[in-house]
């Protein structure tokens, strides 16, 4: 890790909510101490003993990322990642948190898991690890977890992530006691009887390959249904992953109606189609299934709008032999913390200040993170931030990729807007696009 010296970021773009400002940022403590602009012309040079500088000419200075949808796979599945090796993927990614979800083994549903979960975070030391925690035990569905020992832990989300809760009575259940604790349940949108077999999207490509299709519906139901749950106790819930127009429809509807809802998309469904799938290449199987240009242009239009609140990534690393296998048997999944941003600035239609709100500033508010995390790049915040350039043209290689898996959709694919670097808690924790730690 750097030192605690100070840091002078020089010559970027300060991009806040409230607009954006040609400026220098000086650093000292773990805390940003000043903002604007010229402020260089006070110090020293570094070689001269004055603060260490980092020149963002032509980049953006922004708070750091947050995603809400992490997949690190430790405990259980530390073939595939490790808390460790995920955090260094989100640190390259320019995030500062990631929630951690909890289709772990054994799974986040007691407070020693989810304890394991953070200590692992602290350990690696490179991003905030946020363990949330399951909405039932074991996430079958069955009976819900200790919501009241885990929320005095510190748990404020709650997932079933993976499976979505098919019981309507557990899952009313669930949101009177998220309205008691004040938590939030976030919900993975599928009746599972109507996607039994499936592998993609059911449509005109799934016909033309004889695969068995995963209809739209069977999102669009349980969304429906727990739309209305929300209407009748007032719960706090988010939605994880939505992938279909119709369910872009459903959620503007219920903002335009005042309900406590918040919904995420990820970049590989706003910017894939289920026509992927035609090589039968598993690397584009995931749940839910990327859909038709249709529904891709719907998410952007809501990323767009507002209807949609966060860009969250879905990182979900399987190790090489898991995903060497046919369609039906390989499990869905695919990275995303490395490539995010350049997904976001080059396919979501968004400005670069949306994409920075849709990926730091309200999915920190999601999170319950807005103490450490999202906040203005301004005197008296803590120093969470990401150095990045908007209009750097890049694409992925595998020898980029630092995750223990390599499952990405990305390899060729022109993406844009490239992490520079990354400070935390004052230091920096990736510079040129490496880590330092």
């Amino acid at each position: 890790m750097s030192s605690n010296k100070s840091i002078l970021i020089t010559g970027g773009t300060v991009v806040n909510a409230s607009g954006e400002v040609l400026a220098d940022v000086m650093i000292d403590q773990g805390v940003v101490q000043e903002v604007g602009p010229n402020i260089s012309a006070k110090y020293a040079a570094e070689n001269e003993g004055g603060p260490r500088r980092i020149d963002a000419t032509s980049c953006v200075v922004a708070s750091a990322f947050v995603d809400l949808h992490t997949h690190l796979r430790e405990p259980g599945r530390e073939e595939s990642e490790t808390i460790e090796t995920g955090s260094r993927a989100a640190a390259l990614g320019g995030y500062g948190a990631v929630v951690a979800m909890p289709n772990t083994e054994p799974a986040q549903d007691s407070v020693a898991v989810v304890e394991f979960v953070r200590m692992q975070g602290e350990r690696a030391g490179l991003v905030d690890v946020v363990p949330s925690a399951c909405i039932t035990v074991n996430r079958a569905g069955l009976q819900l977890s200790p919501f009241h020992s885990l929320a005095q832990n510190g748990v404020t989300l709650y997932t079933d992530d993976g499976n979505g809760v098919q019981d309507p009575v557990i899952m009313r259940r669930a949101m009177e006691y998220a309205k008691e604790l004040n938590i939030t349940l976030m919900q993975h949108c599928e009746v599972s009887r109507l996607t039994e077999g499936a592998v993609m999207h059911e449509g005109c490509c799934s016909s033309h390959l004889g695969l068995p299709g995963w209809p739209s519906i069977a999102e669009v139901l349980m969304l429906q249904r727990d739309l209305e749950l929300v209407r009748e106790t007032g719960a706090k819930m988010h939605f994880l992953h939505l992938s279909t127009a119709r369910s872009v429809e459903l959620v503007r509807q219920a903002k335009s109606e005042g309900l406590p809802v918040t919904a995420e998309v990820t970049p590989h469904h706003f910017s894939l189609t289920d026509e992927k799938l035609s090589g039968f290449n598993t690397v584009f199987k995931v749940n839910p299934p990327l859909r038709t240009m249709e529904d891709v242009e719907a998410l952007r239009i809501g990323m767009q709008d507002g209807t949609i609140d966060a860009i969250a990534t879905d990182h979900a690393p399987h190790a090489a032999h898991l995903k060497d296998q046919d369609l039906l048997a390989a499990p869905p999944g695919m990275l995303g913390l490395q490539s995010a941003l350049g997904v976001a600035l080059k396919y979501s239609g968004c400005s670069v200040q949306r994409v920075i709100e849709l990926m730091s500033w309200a999915p920190a508010r999601i999170a319950g993170l807005t103490t450490r995390q999202g906040n203005a790049v301004a005197a008296g915040n803590i120093a969470n931030l990401v150095v990045f350039n908007p209009a750097a043209q890049w694409e992925q290689s595998l020898e980029q990729l630092v995750s223990k898996s390599q499952n990405t959709p990305y390899l060729g694919l022109p993406l844009q807007g490239q992490v520079q670097c990354v400070v935390r808690d004052g230091q920096v924790i990736v510079e040129a696009g490496v880590i330092t730690k």
